[in-house]
């Protein structure tokens, strides 16, 4: 089997990728998506959302990472594949499945499942511009509102020339509320000829064995579930869950990186957020979610998460 870690936008940064693959379990990482409109990004832009590229593409501990795009336009997006396996990228994975507000109305990620001819579009242009030697993939739910024509656009992806689909068992519409439609991956996989990784609702052992019987898939990618338990990805492959003492000192580490510079304006929401799911798995962390939920001051979350 293999544990891909998601590209969870505002949440799997580098530190946050570097934090769990340091853990270990993962065989694969994918960047936050790049935001492709109507231009060739500059070089930088890949380095602040991909630093990995400086590290030949892996994180620290030596996990491979694959850049992420979204966006809708074949050429731009023709252009900025290229420019990010030549940078070093582990592969080029194209996003179209994210359900975000403000990524749908312009023509991004899950909008995109509406009309499989425009996926199959996008997907040759890229295949086309990035060398055969490098795995083209891509991720997609089961629609945007129905999942009638899932085994469509995963077929349309497949005839385009990807070499790797990941499939998140939710439509757009049902965003992240339970259950995952495994079921439907097995559709999906019976239909076409290349890799098919499972995504949606694994938290633990139990829930990637129930998925692998229904989706027929042994390759899963992690998202929430690697957050709330933080070596869920070694959990998956026969290794007991963390102990709490441990998940307090990733704590420390992770406020340490992401209170440095500008990034200090975003840690409470983001601790926050990830103490949330901390608590759905450790019963010691509800009480602390609950005092820091309250706190505003980056300085005194700290001292509160350090005790």
């Amino acid at each position: 089997m293999r544990v891909v870690l998601a590209p969870m936008e505002g949440v799997a940064d580098a530190f946050m990728r570097k934090l769990l693959t340091d853990i270990g379990g993962y065989d694969l990482c994918v960047s936050e998506f790049i935001r492709i409109v109507d231009q060739l990004l500059p070089r930088k832009v890949y380095h602040r959302m991909c630093p990995e590229l400086r590290n030949d593409s892996k994180t620290a501990s030596g996990t491979p990472i694959r850049v992420q795009l979204l966006g809708q336009d074949p050429q731009w997006m023709a252009e900025n594949a290229y420019r990010a396996v030549s940078m070093g990228s582990r592969g080029l994975d194209l996003n179209f499945g994210c359900p975000a507000r403000t990524v749908n109305k312009n023509l991004g990620g899950a909008s995109l499942l509406r009309d499989p001819e425009s996926i199959y579009q996008i997907v040759k242009a890229v295949r086309g511009a990035v060398p055969d030697d490098q795995i083209l993939s891509a991720k997609i739910r089961l629609g945007w509102d129905c999942k009638s024509q899932c085994v469509e656009i995963a077929q349309a992806i497949c005839a385009a020339g990807a070499k790797e689909l990941t499939v998140h068992a939710r439509t757009k519409e049902e965003g992240y509320k339970p259950p995952a439609h495994w079921q439907y991956i097995k559709l999906i996989k019976e239909s076409v000829d290349i890799p098919v990784i499972a995504n949606g609702e694994i938290w633990s052992k139990e829930d990637y064995l129930k998925c692998k019987a229904a989706s027929g898939c042994d390759d899963v990618m992690l998202g929430r579930g690697a957050l709330a338990i933080p070596n869920l990805a070694l959990v998956l492959k026969g290794d007991n869950k963390m102990a709490w003492a441990e998940v307090k000192e990733l704590f420390v580490k992770y406020s340490e990186f992401e209170t440095w510079g500008s990034k200090e304006k975003y840690y409470p929401q983001r601790i926050k957020q990830w103490l949330r799911y901390i608590a759905m798995q450790y019963i010691e962390c509800e009480a602390l979610f609950m005092r820091v939920r309250s706190i505003k001051r980056t300085k005194d979350i700290i001292a509160l998460l350090s005790e």
